[in-house]
């Protein structure tokens, strides 16, 4: 199976595709957060720039992109975090070339401005048991407003589900990211898939790329 790169905008449902390509497929995650936590525990330099909220270079974090490949001994992965930019996705594709990695497809999750808002400040979490719920989507309201179907629990909204913070995350995805999807479209890698229809079709379309349409 080839190994993937996922580009998406915020609230497109890159972590729940991811999830079950993991737990289904034997796929191994390869977040760029969880490397660096990980590091830091026994790495002074990184976690002296992680707790200061400072940047760490490409050089750096590729060094430690290209060791976790290594680890996986062949076993097909998912980045997560990485490429955020032309240049990112430049090193990365120099990288996977001198690691004789060529067996990989970058997929787009396409999902529009409008659905992605409403995504973000729609949604309503349970605090006690973790369900998600979304006010401006039939099939996720909750049966009883406010309430948690499963546990009668009050929703809560996280403070970071605001439409100030996704506007600034999406900007942010508008100016750095979109131009690696053209980089990956010039060279022959990516995919398009459409973000908007239900998982299910989603995850049939991912398989399909992958080459495992028949997988139940």
């Amino acid at each position: 199976m080839p190994n993937v790169i996922f580009i998406a905008p915020p609230a497109a449902g890159k972590g729940t595709i991811s999830s079950y390509l993991v737990d289904n497929l034997g796929y191994i995650q390869l977040s760029t957060g969880d490397i660096l936590r990980k590091v830091a525990e026994t790495n002074e330099e990184i976690k002296s720039l992680m707790a200061a909220g400072k940047f760490i270079s490409d050089e750096i974090m590729f060094d430690l992109i290209k060791e976790e490949i290594a680890k996986v001994k062949g076993k097909p992965f998912i980045l997560d975090g990485i490429p955020r930019n032309v240049n990112q996705a430049e090193f990365l594709t120099n990288l996977l070339k001198n690691m004789n990695v060529d067996n990989y497809v970058v997929i787009n999750i396409d999902v529009p401005e409008s659905i992605l808002e409403k995504r973000i400040t729609g949604r309503l979490v349970c605090p006690k048991c973790g369900a998600s719920y979304n006010i401006y989507f039939e099939d996720f309201k909750p049966q009883k407003e406010n309430t948690c179907d499963k546990c009668l629990t009050e929703l809560i909204k996280r403070s970071d589900d605001s439409l100030e913070t996704f506007k600034t995350r999406y900007a942010t995805y508008l100016t750095n990211t979109v131009p690696v999807i053209s980089y990956y479209e010039q060279n022959a890698k990516l995919v398009k898939i459409d973000g908007t229809k239900d998982n299910s079709e989603i995850k049939k379309d991912v398989l399909k790329i992958l080459g495992r349409e028949n997988h139940d």
